[in-house]
């Protein structure tokens, strides 16, 4: 919790705002007029807008959101600016607000090659180690890096540039950029379909979706919904698009046209999906629930998690979900076949990421705000370890075969190697 004294001092404020912007607002002699554009980033009906929910997610020190910007008052002003996630920098001068943008998809990995590749959003290069050799290697992509997919067959690797407007194409056979393509504004999420060979991009502030031909790397666009997660269904060559205050989940098909929508609710957050049973699963952040979601009927089973549900990782081969909820400190256990509650472990502080490593039946979690993993062991549902990692990691990865680790934070270098064992 910080002092009126503290506030007053700060020379910039890093605020979230309804459409996932970082906006950074320096002026250090009108912090009044800075704390009332973050009041702005609440929604009108109490739930934390997705800005303020973003910002909560990469502080180090946040604090609860308001129930509402009515109730924001110089009493709860430093908790409004916690939960905005505030960072004091070096510059004193007074400047245009800048944004940028963040993600949970900084980290990917090619299960064929073992090769890991993660963003440097702000020196605009992609990091990449070769487990093979031990070594790592940086790619000088667009600006901004901040979400990266891989398509395995054809060894292609995906970044999106939020702060360059385009997606660069790497040649995953030597780490080289084939292509920059241009897909508009602030690209946010990138995501393959290996089946078609297509990639699917969103842009935070538009309501396109621009679609890559990977043979060709030619671009077509479709008019769909502002899409915050993709969830790709490579068997039945279907596309989810979430978005955090589209109260519906937008599908599309092959062409690609807008085929359905399912209903989900407003503040939906996170989404994964389970290839094997054909079920989806979507985080409502606001209500702290999960949609159980039946890819073909469409029927869905409403099931309680914890404060502040944001991301999900599922186990294939024992079909139980695992719900990270950055709220209260703690991860839900989901038997996919009962489609209800089987554990609750306490993690660390606000975790953010998970991944699932099905072959030694272990779950790793990202716990941003403590800086480190816990390591959970899915038999007993009970924490076995927990692992020191970079500053504020966000973002994991692990390779299937190996069983190692990959962790992206937020400090320098982004990317680390940690053996789980």
């Amino acid at each position: 919790m910080y002092s009126n004294e503290n506030l007053l001092a700060t020379p910039e404020l890093r605020c979230y705002t309804k459409d996932r912007r970082i906006v950074l607002l320096r002026f250090p002699q009108v912090v009044d007029k800075t704390i009332r554009t973050c009041a702005r980033a609440l929604t009108p009906g109490g739930a934390p807008s997705k800005l303020c929910l973003g910002g909560s997610f990469l502080s180090p020190r946040r604090s609860g959101c308001p129930k509402s910007a009515v109730e924001v008052s110089m009493a709860v002003v430093v908790a409004l600016v916690a939960c905005v996630a505030f960072s004091i920098q070096a510059h004193a001068q007074t400047k245009q607000p800048s944004t940028a943008l963040i993600s949970s998809r900084g980290v990917a990995l090619n299960p064929e090659t073992g090769k890991v590749y993660g963003v440097e959003t702000s020196r605009g290069f992609v990091s990449v180690f070769d487990p093979k050799t031990k070594s790592m290697s940086n790619v000088r992509v667009g600006a901004g890096p901040i979400a990266i997919a891989v398509n395995a067959v054809t060894d292609r690797v995906y970044v999106a540039n939020s702060e360059g407007g385009s997606v660069s194409v790497i040649d995953g056979k030597n780490d080289s950029v084939l292509a920059s393509l241009s897909v508009g504004p602030h690209p946010y999420v990138v995501a393959v379909n290996p089946a078609t060979n297509r990639i699917y991009v969103s842009n935070t502030f538009s309501n396109l979706i621009t679609v890559i031909e990977g043979t060709t790397n030619s671009t077509t666009t479709v008019k769909a919904a502002s899409a915050d997660a993709i969830a790709v269904d490579s068997r039945l060559d279907k596309v989810y698009l979430l978005g955090y205050e589209n109260t519906n989940l937008i599908v599309l098909n092959r062409l690609p046209s807008v085929v359905g929508k399912v209903p989900v609710g407003i503040h939906a957050w996170g989404i994964a999906l389970d290839d094997a049973t054909g079920t989806l699963y979507v985080t409502r952040s606001g209500n702290s629930e999960v949609l159980v979601v039946d890819e073909v009927s469409g029927l869905a089973t409403t099931v309680a998690t914890g404060a502040i549900p944001c991301a999900i990782a599922v186990n294939p081969v024992t079909n139980t979900a695992y719900i990270v909820n950055h709220g209260d400190d703690t991860v839900t256990v989901i038997d996919g076949v009962r489609r209800a509650v089987i554990a609750t472990v306490k993690v660390g502080m606000h975790p953010q990421a998970v991944a699932v490593d099905a072959k030694r039946n272990r779950v790793y979690v990202a716990n941003t705000h403590s800086s480190d993993i816990t390591v959970i062991d899915s038999a007993r549902n009970s924490v076995l370890k927990t692992l020191h990692a970079g500053k504020n990691p966000y973002a994991l990865a692990v390779d299937p075969n190996s069983g190692q680790l990959y962790v992206e934070s937020y400090g320098e270098p982004a990317l680390a190697v940690i053996d789980p064992r």
